[in-house]
């Protein structure tokens, strides 16, 4: 179980994924050998880094099939261990679909994958570029793709296995902005980084257009945390990179990455 010196640098619904690296960083260390998560986000990704780095014995390294993947594989192995790109375990896919005809988009695939059963830490990022849609799996889940998913919606698809060197990678369309904000509300944190009123903020939480890590939030007290990703649907995306403390106004200085849709 997490102690509560550990948990207090966290937020209370973080306390099961604590555990769950806690358990897994007391294997890595306890059997000597690697010790291989899901797909986590960049806030998890976060998390387990502060973790491991208190074990003086292990590393670890995250990868996701390329360099600055938002979701990514995270490897804790001892310090004698010298880990490779194999050892994450990781199968790609790129969706072959009638692009004449039908059009493809991020959420049809998302829905299509959660629909289907798999939990958002088997699969990695899905990846565009123009008509092109590719997605990285867990290799535990790869005969489940190969054999069960034929559509996307009403499409008919096929998720052709290929070679790493084959990604597309995506355009790196985000802005470094730095914004003020009077608390880290989750509400506050879109109205500054959009311009939008409170008003609008709230109503867009609540009416569920909004995701932080890929989880639907309708909370707009929700305390944000830094790495947290924040989806806002016609709105765009947000990354938290750091605080950077407070103005004469009080308020706290956020530095963020931003797309605008």
């Amino acid at each position: 179980m997490v102690d509560l010196n550990i948990s207090q640098h966290f937020r209370p619904d973080e306390r099961d994924f604590l555990n769950q690296v806690l358990d897994q960083i007391a294997t890595a260390a306890g059997e000597y050998r690697p010790v291989l998560t899901n797909f986590l986000n960049p806030r998890q990704i976060f998390i387990a880094e502060t973790l491991v780095n208190r074990e003086a014995d292990l590393r670890f390294q995250s990868w996701g099939g390329y360099p600055d993947a938002e979701m990514q594989r995270f490897l804790i192995y001892p310090d004698y261990y010298q880990p490779n790109r194999e050892d994450f375990q990781i199968n790609y896919y790129q969706i072959n679909y009638p692009t004449k005809f039908v059009e493809l988009h991020h959420r049809q695939i998302l829905g299509t994958l959660l629909g289907s059963g798999l939990t958002r830490g088997s699969f990695g990022d899905i990846l565009n570029n123009d008509l092109v849609w590719q997605i990285a799996v867990s290799r535990e889940v790869s005969q489940f793709v190969d054999q069960e998913l034929e559509r996307i919606g009403r499409i008919n698809v096929q998720f052709e296995r290929i070679s790493q060197d084959k990604l597309v990678l995506p355009d790196d369309d985000w802005e470094k902005v730095s914004i003020t904000v009077p608390s880290l509300r989750l509400d506050a944190v879109i109205a500054n980084a959009f311009n939008y009123s409170r008003n609008r903020a709230k109503a867009a939480i609540e009416h569920g257009l909004v995701r932080v890590n890929w989880e639907e939030i309708d909370r707009p007290d929700y305390q944000m945390a830094i790495h947290d990703l924040i989806s806002v649907r016609h709105g765009g995306r947000i990354k938290l990179l750091q605080s950077g403390g407070k103005n004469r106004k009080n308020n706290l200085r956020l530095d963020i990455q931003l797309i605008k849709a």
